[in-house]
This record gives C-alpha cells, sequence and structure tokens, in this order.
C-alpha cells in the first residue's frame, strides 16, 4: 500500500524525536535551514531535502519554535499541495493557529497539536502519553486523531486552542518554573531522599535539557501565562512572608 508523504520541517531535538516515531508510517522528507539532516534521514530510511521538497507533501509538520512560525508559514503557503494537511506541535495553540489560519491558503487543511511529552519522557517509548488535538480547518482533524491513537498508542484529548492554553498555563508554565527554580539551586546528589524528593527529580530531568526557546514560548506566547505566573508568585511571597513571621 502507498504511504502519504510527509513533510517534517524542523530537526531539532522535538523534531528529530517525531521522525523517529513517523518514519515508518509514511514517506518521509526531512528538512531544517539550521540542522544538516542527510545523518537522520539515512537512518531512518527516509529523505533529506529542502524546504520546497517538504512543503510539497501530502502532509506537513511544522516542528519549529512558535518564535518563527510565521516566516516558516510565510514560505511554505506558495509551496503547498491543494487539499494538503498542515500539522503544528506547538506547545502554545492560540498564536500558531491564528497565524495558520491567516496565512495558509484555503484549500490547505490545518490540525494544531500538541504532544505533551518530550525526548526525555518518551524515551523509553510513547505509547499511553497524552497529546491535544485542535480541528482547525477542513475535515482531516478525525483522522489525526486516529492516526495517534491506532498507530502510535497515544491518548487523544480533542480541545479547542484557547481550552488548550488556559490549562497549559498551569501543567507546562507552573512544572517549567519549578524545574528552574531547582536546576537554579544545583543541589548535589542527596544520600537518603524521600519518594517525594526523587518524584521532584525526575519531574526536573525531563525538562533539564528543554530548549530556552520552549521555555520563553511556554511563558511569553501563552495568552494566560501571566494569570499563572500570578498565582505562583503570589503564593509562594505569601509562604515566604509566613515562615518569615516571628511569633
Amino acid at each position: 500500500m502507498e504511504k502519504d508523504s510527509l513533510g517534517l520541517i524542523g530537526a531539532g531535538s522535538f523534531g528529530a524525536f517525531a521522525a523517529q516515531h513517523l518514519a515508518p508510517h509514511f514517506d518521509l522528507v526531512l528538512h531544517d535551514a539550521l540542522v544538516d539532516t542527510t545523518v537522520l534521514a539515512r537512518e531512518l530510511k527516509a529523505c533529506s531535502g529542502d524546504l520546497g521538497a517538504a512543503a510539497a507533501c501530502d502532509i506537513v509538520v511544522l516542528a519549529v519554535p512558535v518564535q518563527k512560525m510565521h516566516d516558516v508559514l510565510t514560505d511554505i503557503a506558495p509551496l503547498l499541495k491543494t487539499n494538503a494537511l498542515v500539522v503544528d506541535v506547538a506547545s502554545v495553540k492560540i498564536r500558531p493557529v491564528r497565524t495558520m489560519q491567516s496565512i495558509l491558503p484555503a484549500s490547505v487543511s490545518i490540525v494544531g497539536t500538541h504532544p505533551l511529552f518530550g525526548p526525555q519522557s518518551g524515551k523509553n517509548g510513547i505509547s499511553g502519553l497524552n497529546i491535544a488535538v485542535c480541528d482547525v480547518r477542513g475535515d482531516r482533524g478525525a483522522g489525526v486523531a486516529r492516526f495517534c491513537t491506532e498507530k502510535l498508542g497515544l491518548r487523544v484529548t480533542a480541545v479547542t486552542p484557547e481550552e488548550h492554553d488556559r490549562e497549559a498555563a498551569y501543567v507546562q508554565g507552573l512544572t517549567h518554573m519549578l524545574g528552574k527554580i531547582v536546576v537554579a539551586l544545583d543541589l548535589p546528589p542527596m544520600r537518603f531522599p524521600t519518594k517525594t524528593y526523587e518524584l521532584m527529580q525526575q519531574m526536573v530531568e525531563m525538562i533539564r535539557y528543554d530548549s530556552d526557546e520552549l521555555f520563553r514560548a511556554i511563558q511569553s506566547e501563552n495568552p494566560f501565562s501571566e494569570e499563572a505566573k500570578l498565582a505562583f508568585f503570589t503564593a509562594a511571597k505569601d509562604l515566604e512572608d509566613r515562615l518569615m513571621k516571628k511569633d
């Protein structure tokens, strides 16, 4: 059976990780303006191509930082097939979805996704992990959800971009702030950690090597992040005041 072609634009940490799971199911074309994809493509029995080759595929997946998405979309818009499917994997959804809607031609279907895992949390397999799916334009959302469930074994939650960002402000925003604080403490190995401490360290290790671009996107591109940050720092200050208060 002939496979659909899939152009994966962006082969950074998450893009390269995603390519491993997508390669068995598609005729995969890899492209990254900053990374040589030749070796990865050879390992996955895929193709390494220029932007035009990736954009000409049946399905185009954008694994680029949110901050660069406008420019990438502008570049690929005239190169896309009629009836192509464009999917993003950004950690926020409102802004990327609006940008895709405004730039991409009307003939293109759009589905927004957010895989709630990465190379660290998915290093032992992605089956059972979570992904959010936003059906934006066209009728391809159900097919994307079905592929994620049946082929990748993921747990799919269908949401609107607004629902996603409101929850992600805490689900990601809060955990990444806590992780950054613990990393900054530079704690030495502990000889007799509690189970709670070990779980905290596991959380920190899952996000320790995430890029600064991802952290900035989570904290600045989500319109609900200010609300979450205010709640977090207010609670931290209230706790500090209670601990410092003399009897």
